[in-house]
This record gives C-alpha cells, sequence and structure tokens, in this order.
C-alpha cells in the first residue's frame, strides 16, 4: 500500500478526496496537509500542517511519512488569483515544480488537477476538444497551461508517472467553495434553502461545464487507479458532466422552493467565464480509462439539497 499525501486537503475537493480515499485505503495511509486545519471533517486521521512553497519542509514530511503518491492540489483558484496574480503565479507554479521533482526519484506516482480555465477566446466553446487553441486570459487558467507542459515534459523527459484532469466546475456540500469563477452554483443553494434571493455575478444565459463533487473525486480516484498503460494523455485529460447557465440550475431550484428568486448582478467574473468553454468533449478520457458520470443536473440539485438541509443551521 503506497502512502499518500494530500497537499490542499481543507478545500472544496481536498476535504472530500481525503475522506474517500482514507475509506479506500485506510486513514493511516493518507496524510492530509495544508496552511489550516484540519477542518473537522478530516480531523480523524494523520494530519500535518504545510506551506507548500517550503521545499524543506514539504521533503521532512514526505520522508517522515514515507510517502509514494501525492495528490496536489493547493492553488489559488481564478477569481482570488486575478486579485494577487504575482502571488497565484508563485504558488501555482513553484509548488508544482517542487512536486514535479519529487516525482524523479521518490514519488511513485503525482496527480495534480487542471482546469478549464487553460480555455480561452480562441476556443472552440461547444464540445470543446481535448487538443485545442488554448489562450487563457487569468493568471489561473495561464499558470494550469504552464503546469500542463512541465506535467509532460517530466512524464516525457524523467519517466514520472503525473497524471490530470481538467476539472469543470465542481459543486459539493460538505464544505465552501475556495474563490473560483463557478463558486455561484454552490451558494445559490445556500440561499435558496435560507429563503433568501440570491444575486448572481454571471450573465443568466452564461452556460458553463459542472460536476458534481462525488463524480470529480471518482474520476481522480479512477484516473490514477488505471493501470500506467491506459493513461495516454499526459497533459491533462478532458472530464465533464453536465452544463448549465445560472438561469437554468435556479429552475431547477424552483421545483423545489417555488418562492426562489434570482437576479443577475454580472461583475469581473462575467469575462472570466465567457473566455471558458459552455460543454466540453470529454470522450478521449471515456476510451482511455473509462470515465463515466452519474449526475446530470436535476440529480445534482436533489441531492444538494437534501444534504444541505440537514447541514445548514440557521439562526
Amino acid at each position: 500500500m503506497n502512502k499518500i499525501l494530500i497537499v490542499g486537503a481543507c478545500g472544496q475537493l481536498g476535504t472530500e478526496l481525503t475522506i474517500k480515499l482514507r475509506e479506500l485505503k485506510g486513514k493511516d495511509n493518507v496524510v492530509a496537509t495544508d496552511l489550516r486545519g484540519p477542518v473537522d471533517l478530516i480531523a480523524d486521521g494523520p494530519f500535518e500542517k504545510l506551506d507548500i512553497l517550503d521545499k524543506s519542509q514539504f521533503h521532512e514530511l514526505i520522508k517522515k511519512h514515507e510517502i509514494k503518491e501525492v495528490y496536489h492540489l493547493a492553488a489559488v483558484l481564478s477569481a482570488k488569483g486575478e486579485q494577487d496574480p504575482q502571488f497565484a503565479w508563485r504558488l501555482n507554479m513553484e509548488s508544482l515544480m517542487t512536486v514535479l521533482e519529487a516525482g524523479k526519484d521518490v514519488l511513485k506516482k503525482i496527480y495534480w488537477p487542471s482546469s478549464i480555465a487553460v480555455f480561452g477566446q480562441s476556443t472552440p466553446k461547444q464540445n470543446t476538444p481535448q487538443n485545442t487553441i488554448m489562450d487563457p486570459n487569468t493568471v489561473y487558467g495561464i499558470s494550469k497551461l504552464a503546469g500542463e507542459r512541465w506535467c509532460e515534459y517530466y512524464y516525457m523527459k524523467y519517466g514520472v508517472d503525473v497524471r490530470s484532469l481538467r476539472y469543470p466546475g465542481l459543486i459539493g456540500y460538505k464544505s465552501l467553495p475556495g474563490g473560483g469563477t463557478t463558486d455561484y452554483a454552490v451558494d445559490i443553494f445556500h440561499k435558496a434553502i435560507a429563503g433568501d434571493s440570491f444575486e448572481c455575478f454571471l450573465k443568466e444565459d452564461t452556460s458553463l461545464p459542472m460536476m458534481y463533487m462525488d463524480d470529480a473525486v471518482k474520476a481522480t480516484i479512477d484516473l490514477m487507479e488505471a493501470p500506467s498503460e491506459n493513461i495516454k494523455v499526459r497533459s491533462s485529460y478532458n472530464v465533464s458532466a453536465m452544463s448549465f447557465s445560472p438561469a437554468e440550475i435556479a429552475s431547477e431550484i424552483q421545483k423545489f422552493y417555488p418562492n426562489f428568486s434570482i437576479k443577475y448582478a454580472p461583475d469581473f467574473r462575467q469575462e472570466i467565464a465567457e473566455s471558458w468553454p459552455s460543454t466540453i468533449d470529454d470522450s478521449i478520457a471515456r476510451a482511455d480509462w473509462g470515465w463515466k458520470n452519474a449526475y446530470g443536473l436535476s440529480e445534482l440539485v436533489e441531492t444538494m439539497i437534501t444534504h444541505l438541509k440537514r447541514e445548514i443551521v440557521f439562526d
């Protein structure tokens, strides 16, 4: 059993990935790390505070816990990255290079997430193919595109077994989102259940690729568990599950909360969203290692409402 280190375990994806990997591998075999925490959901297993920009601390933890696999999730996301581009670039890129270097002689396998943010204004918006024009206009997207090239380079040059997915917007109920352009699709549920109206920072017809968190976690683990010979893309795989606009998800929520209202006040995130695809072609991931999503929009909305009604406590 390879021991696993998760960098950024207290984030939206990291929390749920940590829970699932501990369930599958045993909690003592999955070491969670983050600058903060641990959050309550992952406090029942090994946890270390880690600043991933501290290379020596990272290598000490690798040695201390005899780590062989790293899930490197720490990043500054799209909207937050635009507030401090220099720091976003430094964190996103320096941390990846630290992990890739460890892959040359210590680690057996690395997971690093990319994003639909790698695409841009010139990218085909419908059924965006695996290989296409990529001209991102955010520091987050630029760093993810550069990261994809480095991942493929380290695989081709040094044989580092690094694997990656281009996530769409991720929607889950166990933790709050971390500053992405698709975050409205989580916040909207909290407002609906609280009986509040919702002000959306995107236009009503802005359709974006999305995925329920359980599907994202499953895709990640399926990719990492697949035989190496099946992983034919070493930059990053397109994956998707559904696409919808704010108006479409609001309409679905109104089936449960008929009085729920939404208004639109687009801000700087609208420009980011308009540079991204509306739908994604993930046929290569489906063919290479059997990716298949379980949740569409109706299943997503019902599941989110069911769980959040239990989780949210209102004053």
